[in-house]
C-alpha cells in the first residue's frame, strides 16, 4: 500500500517563521508594564512628615503600612477625605488612571523605623479609641529594582547575539557568528539543476570544445585513462567583459552529470581575519564529499591578485593567506585529483603567477569577441523568443555589429523588441533593429534638445566632413549613417561606419582613418574659418592612433622599428623607457603626422567642397543620410571595395587564420572603430 503524499491541495503548508525579534520586544514590553503595576509605589504621591501630621490631626488617614525593608510608608486617606477638593486635586493631578478608592494614595519616605514608629505611636495616642489609625509592617521585593539591575544586562546580551546573527547572515547552517567560516557557495546538483546547456551558448566554438572535453573526462573518464591521460585539474576562462565566460560556466553544471559549486571570488572577502582562508577549505571539503565535482569562482581576482603588490611592510594581508589557502588545497601535499576548478576574469594580468602554472589551472581558455560568423550565431540565440517580421536579415544585423560582445548583441535584440512594443508593432523588423543599434551605439536619440540654428549648421558641416572625407579615401571604412540628431549624454552628430573584419593594418590605412576623423575639424576651418569644441573625441582619437604608429608599433622613421610598449608593466608604472632626448623625438614625429594629415584633409575637402555643401544642406533637411542618399547626391564610391556584408552574404569571407601572439593588435593601441560621435 503506497503511503499518502503530502503534496496533495489540502497539504498542510509550512509555516513562515515568525519574526523572533519582534515578539521579544513585545515581550520586554509587557513585563515592564507588569511590575509597574505590581510595585505600585511608583504612582503614589510623596509627601512629608508634616503633611502626614496634619492629615492625622484631622482625622484623614484610615491605614498606614510601614514598608521595613524598604524604608517607606503607605498612606491611606478615608473615603470621606477623598470628597476633600484639597486631597482630590492633588490625587488627581498627573494620573491618567484615576484615584484608587482602596488605596493606597501616598508616600512617605522616612529615615529611621524606630523614630517614625515612636512619632506615630504619640500621634494615634491622641485620637480617640474608636478614631485609631490602623498600622501594620510588610516586607515587599522591588521588583522594577530588580528588573533594571539583572533584566537590562539580559536585554543587552540577547541584543549582542541578535546584531552577530544578522551580521553573519541570519540563522540557518552556517548563519552564527561561530560558523562565518562556512563557505557560500551554491550547489548545482541532479535536484536544482541549471537549464542552460551548450545549445544556449553560440560564437565560442573553440572554448566550447576544450570545455566539453572535460564535462567528457567527468562523464566517461575511462576513455582518457585508458591512454595514460589525467584530467585537468583546472581551466581558467579568460576573455573581455561580456563576451559569455560566465555563461559557459552556466553550460557546463547544465550539462555535467555531476556537483557543481558555484561562487564569486568576493565571497571569500570579509572583515574578519582568517575567514577568507577558512572558507577555502570548508569549500574543497565540501567539494572532496562529492567528488567527482565541478567548482566554479566567478571574477576570481578579487582573491588572486599578485601577492607582494601594493603591501605595506610588516603588514597581514587577509587576501593572500585566502590566496595561499586556495594554492594549497588546488596543488598541495594532500591534493585531491576528484575535484576540478574553473574560473573566470577579464583582468589576467593581475593574477599571481603561482595561480597560473601548470597543475593549478591547467588551462587557460581565451574567449574573445566574436567575429561576423559568430556574432550570426550568437544572433540566431537570441532571436529564438522574438517573434520577427520577414525582412530580418540575420546576416546583415551580425555584419551591422563589429566588435559587439554576446551581452551587446542580447542587449540589442531586447531594445528592438521594446522598441516594436513601443510603436504598437506585432512584430519585430528590421527598421527596429537599426534603431536598436543606434541606440547601444550611440546612446539615447534626444530630439527634444534645444540647439540654435548656428549650433546645428556647424555639426551639420562637421559630420558632412567625416563623411565627405571618408567617401574619397580609399582605406577609410564604408559609411553605413550619419545623423545630426543628438544623443547619448553630449554627442551632438552621430556618423556610424562598417569597418572590416581584420586583425592587421597597415600604415596607410591607420593615416586614412586619422585623415577620415580629422573631417569635422577640417570642414568647419574651411566653411567658417573658425573652429569649434566639437572635435574633442576626434582629436583624442587621433592623437592615440599618431603615438601607437610612433610608440607601439615602429611605423616611423625617425623612431625605427622600436616598440615602447610593456604588456606586462604595471598600472602605475611611471617610468618612461625611454630618454628625454628621445621623448622629443616621438612628440615632433607625432605631431609631424597629425600636422601632415590635417592638412591632407584640408585639402581633399578643399577639391571636394561642393559635394561638401551637398551632403551638408541634405543633412540640415533630412537630419539622417543613409549610404544610399549619398551615392543618390555625390555618386558611387570612387573605390571598388566589398564591404563586409557583401563578402558575407557573397560567401567569399575566408575564414579566420591564426595569428601569432605578437601580431595582435594591443589593447592600448588606438584601431579603427564604427562611429565617431561629437
Amino acid at each position: 500500500m503506497d503511503k499518502p503524499s503530502n503534496k496533495g491541495p489540502l497539504a498542510p503548508k509550512n509555516n513562515p517563521r515568525g519574526n523572533y525579534q519582534l515578539w521579544v520586544i513585545l515581550g520586554t514590553i509587557v513585563l515592564v508594564v507588569a511590575l509597574m503595576v505590581l510595585n505600585n509605589a511608583g504612582s503614589l504621591k510623596e509627601t512629608d512628615m508634616l503633611n502626614f501630621k496634619a492629615m492625622v490631626a484631622e482625622r484623614n488617614v484610615k491605614k498606614v503600612v510601614l514598608i521595613k525593608n524598604l524604608e517607606y510608608v503607605e498612606i491611606t486617606l478615608k473615603s470621606q477625605a477623598l470628597q476633600n477638593t484639597k486631597y482630590k486635586d492633588e490625587l488627581e493631578r498627573g494620573n491618567a488612571m484615576g484615584i484608587n478608592a482602596n488605596g493606597p494614595h501616598y508616600k512617605l519616605n522616612i529615615g529611621s523605623i524606630e523614630g517614625f514608629e515612636k512619632e506615630f505611636a504619640e500621634l494615634n495616642k491622641k485620637l480617640p479609641t474608636s478614631e485609631q489609625i490602623q498600622y501594620n509592617v510588610e516586607k515587599r521585593d522591588d521588583y522594577v529594582g530588580l528588573f533594571f539591575s539583572w533584566g537590562l544586562l539580559f536585554l543587552v546580551l540577547i541584543g549582542f547575539w541578535m546584531l552577530m546573527r544578522r551580521m553573519s547572515g541570519g540563522g540557518g547552517p552556517g548563519g552564527q557568528i561561530f560558523n562565518i567560516g562556512k563557505s557560500k557557495a551554491a550547489l548545482f546538483d541532479a535536484e536544482n539543476k541549471v537549464k542552460i546547456t551548450f545549445a544556449d551558448v553560440a560564437g565560442l566554438d573553440e572554448a566550447k570544445e576544450e570545455i566539453k572535453e572535460i564535462v567528457d573526462f567527468l562523464k566517461t573518464p575511462t576513455k582518457f585513462t585508458k591512454l595514460g591521460g589525467k584530467i585537468p585539474k583546472g581551466a581558467l576562462l579568460v576573455g573581455p567583459p561580456g563576451t559569455g565566460k560566465t555563461l559557459l560556466a552556466k553550460a557546463v553544471a547544465g550539462e555535467a552529470g555531476v556537483p557543481f559549486f558555484s561562487l564569486s571570488g568576493s565571497d571569500f572577502v570579509e572583515m574578519f581575519v582568517g575567514v577568507g582562508a577558512a572558507r577555502v577549505r570548508d569549500l574543497f571539503k565540501q567539494a572532496k564529499e562529492k567528488a567527482p565535482c565541478i567548482v566554479f569562482i566567478d571574477e576570481i581576482d578579487a582573491i588572486g591578485r599578485s601577492r607582494g603588490r601594493g603591501q605595506m611592510p610588516g603588514a597581514n594581508d587577509e587576501r593572500e593567506n585566502t590566496l595561499n589557502s586556495l594554492l594549497v588545497e588546488m596543488d598541495g601535499f594532500a591534493t585531491d585529483s576528484g575535484v576540478i576548478i574553473l574560473a573566470a576574469t577579464n583582468r589576467p594580468d593581475v593574477l599571481d603567477s603561482a595561480l597560473l602554472r601548470p597543475g593549478r589551472f591547467d588551462r587557460q581558455i581565451s574567449i574573445d569577441k566574436p567575429d561576423v560568423v559568430g556574432r550570426e550565431a550568437i544572433f540566431k540565440v537570441h532571436l529564438k523568443p522574438i517573434k520577427l517580421e520577414p525582412d530580418v536579415d540575420v546576416k546583415k544585423l551580425a555584419a551591422q555589429t563589429p566588435g559587439f560582445a554576446g551581452a551587446e548583441i542580447a542587449n540589442v535584440c531586447n531594445e528592438a523588441a521594446l522598441i516594436a512594443a513601443r510603436r504598437d508593432k506585432k512584430a519585430v523588423d528590421m527598421q527596429d533593429f537599426q534603431d536598436a543599434i543606434d541606440r547601444v551605439i550611440g546612446g539615447l536619440e534626444k530630439k527634444t534638445k534645444i540647439i540654435s540654428p548656428e549650433e546645428k549648421k556647424i555639426v551639420a558641416y562637421h559630420e558632412a566632413g567625416h563623411a565627405v572625407a571618408g567617401w574619397f579615401l580609399e582605406h577609410a571604412d564604408p559609411l553605413v549613417k550619419v545623423s545630426i540628431v543628438p544623443r547619448g549624454v553630449a554627442a551632438l552628430g552621430y556618423a556610424q561606419y562598417l569597418p572590416k573584419e581584420q586583425f592587421l593594418y597597415q600604415t596607410e590605412q591607420m593615416l586614412d582613418e586619422m585623415c577620415m576623423t580629422f573631417g569635422g575639424r577640417a570642414a568647419e576651418d574651411i566653411v567658417f574659418g573658425k573652429i569649434s569644441t566639437g572635435a574633442l573625441s576626434d582629436l583624442e582619437r587621433i592623437t592615440k592612433m599618431a603615438y601607437s604608429i610612433v610608440t607601439v608599433y615602429g611605423m616611423n622613421d625617425k623612431i625605427g622599428n622600436m616598440s615602447f610598449y610593456d604588456s606586462k608593466a604595471s598600472e602605475y608604472n611611471f617610468n618612461k623607457p625611454y630618454s628625454e632626448a628621445t621623448a622629443e623625438k616621438i612628440d615632433v614625429e607625432v605631431k609631424r603626422i597629425i600636422d601632415g594629415a590635417y592638412e591632407r584633409t584640408k585639402q581633399l575637402l578643399l577639391k571636394h567642397k561642393n559635394e561638401l555643401e551637398i551632403i551638408a544642406k541634405e543633412l540640415l533637411e533630412k537630419e539622417i543620410l543613409f549610404q544610399s542618399d549619398l551615392e543618390r547626391l555625390i555618386g558611387k564610391r570612387p573605390f571598388e571595395k566589398l564591404t563586409t556584408y557583401q563578402q558575407f552574404t557573397n560567401g567569399s569571407m575566408d575564414k579566420k587564420e591564426e595569428v601569432k601572439p605578437e601580431e595582435k593588435a594591443v589593447e592600448n593601441a588606438a584601431t579603427p572603430e564604427e562611429k565617431t560621435a561629437e
